[in-house]
């Protein structure tokens, strides 16, 4: 897997509307990094994650699971016969819950698609965090905290917003995958999320990955979109 890759998130609430966005793409050289979230997926049911991965895309399959440690394992042993290039749970958990995702959805040759953790999402303020989930830390402390529980769980790396990107790498290193939506164009409309920037400020920070949605899902010319994010992210 490349070390940088801008992923689509297939927000599409139907296999019709997402295979209508595909088709722009088809003549491209290069087959975009898909996210397959839950309202999609819910939908849709693994059908629509074997026929993407049919059409040659790789997959990022968004589920953020957060449950008691066996339930989650059980789900991953379900997932990872999807063979998905990525998927995550909700670093919330706690340290044994993310273990046993690991453990779940390791296969019997002992591989596995990638394993993240959210640490918290980018329409969370450090205001909201605090006074609706009384988490008393500071925003920063707690994605910090969030993402050393996740390496030390043996996962891959944690789903951020790329403002807390650089500070994951420096308490976790460098080879410690930071995948961050939140990423706007800097003529574009910043939405429901409230912790975002650019492609190319998302790289310089840190970003390994970063997740688009709207910005091209939602532009008059989707595939312009995705190319213009493609150079500024990666060059």
């Amino acid at each position: 897997m490349v070390e940088h890759d801008v992923i689509i998130a297939c927000d599409f609430k139907s296999a019709e509307d997402t295979f209508r966005f595909l088709d722009l793409f088809k003549n491209e050289p290069r087959k975009p990094f898909l996210k397959i979230g839950m309202e999609l997926y819910y939908a849709e049911g693994p059908a629509i994650v074997k026929e993407i991965k049919r059409r040659g895309h790789k997959i990022f399959l968004d589920l953020k699971l957060h449950d008691i440690p066996n339930t989650v394992k059980k789900a991953m042993s379900v997932l990872r016969n999807l063979d998905v290039d990525m998927t995550n749970v909700h670093a919330a958990g706690t340290i044994d819950m993310m273990k046993a995702a690991v453990e779940g959805l390791t296969r019997e040759d002992g591989t596995r698609p990638l394993l993240i953790a959210v640490t918290q999402l980018t329409s969370t303020s450090e205001e909201r965090m605090q006074q609706e989930l009384l988490i008393g830390a500071s925003i920063n402390d707690t994605i910090v905290k969030y993402a050393q529980n996740t390496k030390a769980a043996g996962l891959d790396g944690v789903v951020c917003s790329p403002l807390e990107a650089g500070m994951v790498k420096e308490a976790c290193g460098k080879e410690f995958f930071t995948i961050t939506p939140g990423v706007r164009f800097a003529d574009g409309e910043v939405g429901d999320q409230v912790r975002v920037t650019t492609p190319a400020r998302a790289r310089e920070i840190g970003s390994d990955f970063i997740v688009v949605g709207r910005p091209i899902t939602a532009a008059d010319d989707p595939v312009a979109a995705y190319r213009r994010c493609v150079a500024e992210f990666i060059g």
